[in-house]
């Protein structure tokens, strides 16, 4: 079971600490060289390019590509996952050059998750259309697939068309993994034919819990390798509860889960970088040391 952070400070959404609201690149940084030193997969970002005020889901959302792209200079082993992107706002080929240009100067540390946008508001604000994102997200997926790890590359669909274009840096790693957002069964079924892992929603945003998702995944023939997040829908807290990290590990294995995405209680700075200390140790994460 491999375990990554839903990261504190790059997006704010509910009742959170006083000191995430205050905090800033210093303390992003301490948190990613911890993870990074302590044996975390992978560290999250969301997408939004801005917002209705009052939005449930947070008002704050650091851009993934400039966060992971500084982020990459001060780790090691980190991988980068925006959890996620909302591909009907962008051309494949601008994901594949510049998140392909990401996997390329971090050593091949990128994971893409992708999914269709729900936000009508942010769909309008950017004049993408709105109805027809999942079949054109369907393409988008289809189209990467095509020009993530190529430098010439060629893809003909029905929303998007290339014939021979170069894209020079591309990703190094030979195939990007690519996780598929969304709860439903529809989303599940873009993961299992188009992508190389499920990304549910957590359980606090409408996500399944680990029982819907074994059912979910049951009906399904899931190709080899294929990788699946879970997000706990609890605040662990490893330093008071060690005894509660195997038992999320055995949720997560039950459920089919091949990645857990952390989330812990933390009062402070040093309150998080403590928490991740002991879920760690717990954990056994393999921390440098």
């Amino acid at each position: 079971m491999k375990v990554g952070i839903s990261s504190p400070i790059v997006a704010l959404a509910g009742n959170r600490p006083a000191w995430e609201a205050a905090a800033g690149t210093a303390e992003l940084v301490r948190v990613a060289e911890a993870a990074d030193r302590l044996g975390y997969a992978f560290m999250t970002c969301g997408d939004h390019v801005a917002v209705p005020p009052g939005l449930h889901r947070g008002e704050r959302f650091y851009d993934p590509l400039a966060t992971f792209a500084f982020l990459a200079g001060r780790t090691r082993r980190l991988r980068f996952l925006p959890y996620v992107l909302v591909l009907p706002f962008y051309h494949p080929l601008e994901i594949a050059k510049r998140y392909g240009t990401l996997d390329h100067l971090s050593g091949g540390r990128l994971v893409l998750g992708f999914g269709v946008g729900n936000l009508k508001e942010e769909f309008d604000l950017l004049g993408v259309p709105f109805e027809d994102r999942g079949p054109r997200a369907d393409d988008a997926l289809r189209a990467l697939r095509a020009a993530l790890s190529g430098r010439v590359v060629s893809y003909e669909g029905p929303y998007y068309a290339f014939q021979d274009m170069v894209v020079d840096p591309h990703a190094v790693q030979e195939r990007v993994p690519m996780w598929i957002g969304g709860h439903s069964e529809r989303a599940l079924r873009r993961a299992v034919t188009l992508g190389d892992g499920w990304a549910p929603a957590p359980q606090s945003f409408r996500g399944p819990t680990p029982e819907l998702m074994r059912q979910m995944l049951d009906r399904h023939d899931l190709p080899d390798g294929f990788d699946v997040l879970l997000t706990p829908g609890e605040r662990l807290d490893p330093v008071n509860e060690p005894g509660r990290v195997g038992e999320i590990i055995a949720t997560a294995e039950k459920a089919g889960a091949t990645h857990i995405n952390l989330t812990v209680r933390h009062e402070s700075l040093a309150h998080y970088l403590e928490q991740l200390e002991a879920f760690a140790a717990a954990a056994g994460l393999d921390a440098e040391t």
